[in-house]
C-alpha cells in the first residue's frame, strides 16, 4: 500500500503560524494604533505648534488670519476626532474619509503634490485607511453571518488590493539610489518583498517581514528623540517616524486580515 506522501510547513510559514495564534487577538488592534499614529502626533503637534503653522499657511498662500486658523483648526479636530473613533471602534468608515481628506488637504497645503516623496508617503497612509475600510467590512458581515450574500465581498477584495498596492510606495521612498553593496543588498531585498505583497503571494508573511524590516531602519534612520527639540532636524525626522509607524500599522492589517480575493495565495486555493 503506497503510503501518501505529507508535505511539512516551511520553517518560516510555521514560525508565522505561530506568531499569527499568539498575537490573533492584539494584533488588530495595535495595527489601528500604528496606523493612526501619524494622525494623532500631527494633530498634537497643530495644538503645541498652533501659531507656526496659521503663519505657515498664512505667508505661503496669502489667505488672511481667519482663513489660515481655520485650516489648523480643521486639522487639529479632525485629525485628534478621527483618531478616536478609530480606536474606539466607532463611526470607523466616516473616520477614515474623514482621514482621507485630511490627506487631500495637507497634500495641497504643504505643496507635497510637487514633491514625489513626500507624496508616495501620503498614498501609502491612504493604502493604510484602505485596509482599514476592508477590515471595518468583515467586521459587519461577521455580525451577519450565516445569511446568504451575493458579490458583497467584492468592494472589500478590491479595498485589500488597492491598499496593498499603495503601500508598495513607502518602500519605493526608501531606494537607495547608490552602488554600495549594502544600498544594492537593501534594495534588491526591500523589492523582491514589496512584489511579493503586491501580487499577494505568500502575503502575511512577506508583509510580516517588511515589518520587522521597516521598523528596524525607522529606529535607526528616524531616531528623532536624539536630537534637540529646536533643531529642525528633529521635526523632520519625528515627521518621518510616524508616517512609517503608520504603514507598519497598513502592513500589520495585512498579517492579521491577509491579501483579499484578488491575489496570487487566494488562487492557489483553485488550483
Amino acid at each position: 500500500m503506497i503510503q501518501p506522501v505529507v508535505s511539512g510547513d516551511q520553517p518560516a510559514d510555521s514560525l508565522y503560524e505561530k506568531f499569527l495564534r499568539v498575537t490573533k487577538q492584539y494584533l488588530p488592534h495595535l495595527a489601528r494604533l500604528c496606523l493612526i499614529s501619524t494622525f494623532l502626533e500631527d494633530g498634537i503637534r497643530m495644538w503645541f505648534q498652533w501659531h507656526d503653522q496659521r503663519d505657515y499657511i498664512e505667508t505661503t498662500w496669502n489667505c488672511g488670519y481667519f482663513l489660515a486658523s481655520l485650516f489648523v483648526l480643521i486639522n487639529l479636530l479632525a485629525q485628534l476626532g478621527g483618531c478616536i473613533l478609530i480606536l474606539s471602534r466607532n463611526f470607523v468608515q466616516q473616520a477614515c474619509f474623514v482621514l482621507f481628506g485630511i490627506i487631500a488637504l495637507q497634500t495641497i497645503a504643504y505643496s507635497i503634490l510637487w514633491d514625489i516623496k513626500f507624496l508616495m508617503r501620503n498614498l501609502a497612509l491612504g493604502g493604510g485607511l484602505l485596509l482599514l475600510l476592508a477590515e471595518c467590512r468583515s467586521e459587519g458581515k461577521s455580525m451577519f453571518a450565516g445569511v446568504p450574500s451575493m458579490g458583497e465581498s467584492s468592494p472589500k477584495q478590491y479595498m485589500q488590493l488597492g491598499g496593498r498596492i499603495l503601500l508598495v510606495l513607502m518602500f519605493m521612498s526608501l531606494v537607495h539610489y547608490d552602488t554600495s553593496f549594502l544600498s544594492i543588498l537593501q534594495n534588491l531585498v526591500g523589492i523582491a518583498l514589496i512584489i511579493l505583497v503586491a501580487i499577494g503571494f505568500k502575503t502575511k508573511l512577506a508583509a510580516l517581514t517588511l515589518v520587522l524590516w521597516l521598523l528596524a531602519m525607522n529606529v535607526y534612520f528616524n531616531a528623532f528623540w536624539t536630537i534637540p527639540t529646536y533643531k529642525p532636524m528633529h521635526d523632520f525626522l519625528k515627521y518621518d517616524f510616524f508616517q512609517t509607524t503608520s504603514v507598519i500599522g497598513g502592513l500589520l492589517l495585512v498579517v492579521a486580515l491577509g491579501p483579499g480575493g484578488v491575489s496570487m495565495d487566494e488562487k492557489k486555493k483553485e488550483w
